[in-house]
């Protein structure tokens, strides 16, 4: 295949940006990359031959050889795609662009070089030539030189641009009437639609001696539409074999997450029951020590009776002491210095022993203190564990409602 870059008298007219694609020979039905990246295609105008082509190269590929004749069609597939079909090349051509914009100045392209080449054949036509374009292209022969004088009721399949659902239209079917020459009308069909496995191989000798019968034609026109049927069923066949595997693939995995979803929620009802028989005791607990805590408990009687046997102790040992003060300044002015000596002394025994208690007195209050902060401590350690039971709980309730 020769790019037409080099042939004399060819000059270009536009060129934009783009991604070329080829439909794949095999399926007919999916597109397939011809250039690794944008690249350069343009609009060549052979003056010598009153010719438009359309071109494009990747570095010593050329990726585009497509002459334009008055029947192509530029479909326009998506915001960014289109395509169009060329019988000579036996392919059908993808282009896709950057932007909307830059794909409608092709389209306009197009369309003016297709009006202009049906002027040059119109103008040819009016001269006494013949209206059949000169074939250019690399894969051309005579079969699709023949079925170039076809008309253009005849549409091709279009497809989705590369990565959408592709989808299949069957071509209409026209009546014996509106089909210029039957035998090229299923060819043609054949090749754009139909994988090199289901194509019509052509006969050589058949082109010099073709069947004039109307009946073998309408025959063998019939026979090319049903292989046409059924490639498009088998195709559809695998089609659904492939989603209805998908299906089951897919429901196989939500029996799956549903099951592992019930196995969860059994789990959490039996943690949700455990926590509940744990807050129900850590509740009881709590009561019991707060409970202690306000009536004080064993402890806490057994501090106080001490208290308050060692308060009276006090008052008894102070009012002793009162009375031994009163002796001792009623005997001080009649008795003699070594009686008063020794109430000195017996009195300083009893202030000793008035220390002794009060200090046994001071020392109790303490502990009973530290016994008290040790009980505050326990309550507010209570506290915060079941506070954090009962947030324990709301998440798990919030986790089974949702």
């Amino acid at each position: 295949m020769t790019s037409g870059k080099d042939t004399m008298g060819e000059q270009p007219i536009f060129t934009c940006k783009a991604h070329v694609f080829h439909i794949d020979p095999k399926t007919k039905r999916s597109w397939m990359p011809a250039s690794s990246s944008a690249v350069s295609v343009s609009f060549f105008y052979d003056s010598s031959r009153s010719l438009y082509r359309i071109i494009s190269v990747e570095g010593q590929k050329a990726v585009i050889n497509s002459t334009v004749t008055p029947n192509m069609t530029f479909t326009k597939t998506s915001q960014k795609f289109g395509q169009w079909s060329d019988v000579r090349a036996n392919t059908v051509y993808g282009l896709g662009f950057s932007s909307e914009t830059e794909l409608q100045k092709f389209i306009d392209k197009f369309n003016e070089v297709k009006e202009a080449t049906r002027s040059a054949i119109s103008k040819v036509t009016a001269n006494g030539g013949s209206a059949v374009t000169p074939v250019t292209s690399a894969n051309a022969s005579p079969i699709t030189a023949r079925a170039a004088n076809a008309t253009p009721d005849q549409s091709d399949n279009l497809l989705e641009p590369p990565g959408s659902a592709v989808t299949t239209s069957t071509p209409s079917v026209k009546s014996d009437d509106d089909i210029p020459h039957p035998r090229s009308h299923s060819i043609s069909t054949l090749q754009s639609n139909e994988s090199p496995s289901h194509q019509i191989k052509p006969d050589k000798t058949q082109y010099g001696n073709a069947p004039t019968n109307p009946i073998d034609m309408q025959l063998k026109y019939e026979n090319d539409r049903l292989k046409l049927a059924l490639a498009q069923s088998s195709a559809n066949a695998k089609k659904w074999e492939i989603e209805l595997a998908t299906l089951k693939s897919n429901n196989a995995r939500l029996t799956s997450a549903l099951q592992e979803s019930t196995a969860n929620v059994d789990e959490w009802k039996r943690q949700l029951a455990s926590l509940k028989e744990e807050n129900m005791r850590m509740k009881a607990k709590y009561q019991a020590d707060l409970e202690n805590s306000k009536g004080g408990g064993d402890i806490a009687d057994e501090l106080r009776q001490e208290i308050q046997s060692l308060r009276i102790r006090l008052e008894q040992l102070e009012a002793e002491l009162d009375a031994k003060n009163n002796e001792f300044k009623q005997l001080s002015a009649f008795q003699k210095p070594s009686d008063i000596q020794g109430l000195q002394k017996e009195n300083q025994e009893l202030q000793a022993t008035a220390k002794l208690a009060q200090s046994e007195l001071d020392i109790a209050l303490s502990a009973h203190e530290s016994q008290r902060q040790i009980l505050l401590t326990l309550n507010s350690q209570l506290a915060s564990r079941v506070q954090e039971l009962a947030t324990i709980h709301d998440e798990i309730t919030t986790a089974l409602q949702t």
